[in-house]
């Protein structure tokens, strides 16, 4: 009966990692394989949960950074996220003391900030390094 337990929740589990595509839950089935191995060789049910925990943990701390840097590295940014890394031109002087400045970026004007307070003159060319709301954080665009 307890190899249906995790069977069972080796198929939930998966069922989840597939409608989130997290590389969350996976994890979490590996556990419960181990635990289901465990069962089949006659292992104590405490001796499963402990397996389960063990495991899951080890899946989830030491392999996980690993899947998402080699296995969502080649996600699209859609809509905003895309600009950050993009160039941008200033078009109105940029002076987050006065709440003032405007950057062109694909052809389109956004309300831009200095990241680091700086004032930057019309016409500089940027780097947007973040997006907060509808405002474009730049850094004047170093020279190669």
């Amino acid at each position: 009966m307890e190899g249906l337990f995790w069977l069972i929740m080796i198929v939930v589990m998966a069922i989840i990692e597939i409608i989130t595509l997290g590389l969350t839950t996976i994890w979490f089935a590996g556990g419960a394989l181990v635990a289901f191995i465990a069962s089949l060789l006659g292992a104590s049910t405490l001796m499963q949960w402990i397996l389960f925990c063990i495991v899951s943990f080890i899946l989830l701390i030491f392999t996980r950074p690993f899947a998402m840097k080699y296995l969502n590295h080649d996600k699209t940014r859609t809509n905003a996220e895309s600009l950050i890394g993009r160039e941008a031109i200033v078009i109105e002087t940029i002076d987050n003391l006065k709440s003032e400045g405007v950057a062109s970026v694909a052809g389109q004007e956004w309300t831009a900030r200095a990241v680091d307070d700086t004032i930057i003159a019309k016409d500089t060319v940027v780097e947007i390094v973040e997006i907060k709301g509808v405002k474009l954080i730049v850094k004047v665009k170093e020279q190669k």
